[in-house]
């Protein structure tokens, strides 16, 4: 009888137990440009339930594959919640992704593919973390993006601030705010309300678990320094390619081969120069092009030449050109490769016509990825950052949202 028990209580508790954190999947190198995004534009869905939520990618392979989207429910710390698929969808997903064409008089053939949810299929019943899935007619995973849906129930406000640590107080912005629940009733807030910190939509940014600091009637205030600042790191680089036949202030020249080539001029390392203010998309792309009418088909694909001199700072180590184009992967294609005759390190991105942002970083031997060794940390940095409130009442068995709140560090203050 014990042995039975024993048996029961591991069957309950092994969800939990060998529950996997879901991280996002990177596609293989026939799919690229890859766009997900809400009614908001921003870089990952950010939405409220019924909104829509568009994806959009392109196949270079171009030959009409079939693909299929699945959904996945997470809780706070991203592992599947236990909700079945009926409780978080209504209608049924894994099916196949019916809204493809194919490139229009482009040099690199490609078929371009777009899915909205909800759609006549399926819609999303809850709020909380959601993982997009696509497979191939095999079942193998291509490649998986997460996204949040919320109901606006509370109110958040917030500023951002210079770090009072005189270590950093050049480099880091502090994030400061508050939750004010109104009507909502809170029993047990620093059991029942989770927050995670986001900056600019950039997951592996994302500060966990810090509990509100003290409560004000109805307000769960957060006014922490060290808990949550962020290095402020440094504007984004950016060029344009909307235009194949035209050099401009960040392409040197162009030249025709089997695709276009876009040569950049080469960048320089801005840790020890002083901080000099202009707009960026904080590491986000935008597709289009002045060759066409419709850029979703019409774009070309074009081999973009980046170039950095080398410096004893990177050492042996490897360099990326980084940003929201490959979804910030460090993959072998925006590896950057030492030019022994002209000292500098080179790298080559089969990108599509439009505007992007990037900026280099540098995969240290341990692994750790230093985001900000050659671009510099500066305060002044405007930086958003997206704060999420999550929810669990006693007895609930997943994670809701149940407010979002933005704030911007173009105004920071002391």
């Amino acid at each position: 009888m014990r042995i039975f028990l024993k048996q029961i209580f591991l069957f309950l508790i092994a969800p939990s137990l060998f529950a996997q954190v879901q991280e996002e999947v990177n596609p293989p190198e026939n799919i690229k440009s890859i766009v997900f995004k809400g009614i908001k534009d921003d870089q990952f869905p950010v939405v409220q339930i019924g909104e829509l939520i568009s994806l959009e990618f392109d196949d270079l392979l171009a030959n009409e594959q079939d693909y299929y989207y699945k959904i996945v429910h997470c809780d706070y710390d991203w592992t599947p919640s236990k909700l079945l698929k009926s409780q978080y969808l209504r209608g049924i997903d894994n099916q196949r992704i019916l809204d493809y064409e194919n490139s229009y008089n482009t040099l690199q053939s490609y078929s371009n593919y777009r899915l909205n949810i909800p759609n006549d299929n399926v819609s999303l019943r809850v709020s909380g973390n959601y993982v997009l899935e696509i497979y191939n007619a095999s079942n193998e995973l291509q490649f998986s993006r997460k996204f949040v849906v919320y109901k606006d129930l509370v109110g958040v406000g917030g500023e951002v601030k210079r770090s009072r640590d005189f270590s950093f107080i050049n480099e880091k912005q502090v994030v400061q705010f508050s939750i004010n629940s109104g009507s909502f009733r809170l029993v047990n807030p620093k059991k029942e309300v989770k927050v995670a910190i986001i900056q600019n939509y950039h997951w592996p940014t994302a500060l966990y678990n810090v509990v509100p600091q003290f409560t004000l009637g109805t307000e769960l205030v957060y006014k922490y320094d060290k808990e949550t600042s962020f290095f402020g790191g440094n504007e984004y680089l950016n060029f344009d390619t909307k235009d194949l036949r035209a050099p401009s202030a960040a392409i040197s020249h162009i030249e025709v081969g089997e695709l276009y080539n876009h040569y950049l001029f080469s960048d320089r390392y801005r840790v020890n120069g002083s901080y000099t203010y202009f707009p960026d998309i904080n590491g986000d792309f935008i597709v289009r092009t002045l060759q066409g009418i419709d850029a979703n088909r019409e774009a070309e694909y074009t081999k973009v030449h980046f170039s950095l001199p080398y410096s004893e700072t990177i050492g042996l180590d490897d360099v990326y050109i980084y940003g929201k184009y490959n979804n910030y992967a460090l993959t072998e294609e925006n590896r950057m490769v030492l030019n022994e005759s002209n000292g500098m390190m080179e790298g080559t991105v089969k990108m599509k016509q439009g505007f992007y942002n990037y900026k280099f970083v540098i995969e240290r031997e341990n692994e750790q990825i230093d985001l900000n060794t050659i671009s510099g940390n500066f305060h002044f940095t405007e930086n958003t950052y997206l704060i999420l409130v999550y929810y669990r009442n006693f007895g609930d068995i997943y994670d809701s949202i149940i407010g979002v709140g933005s704030v911007n560090s173009r105004n920071i203050s002391n």
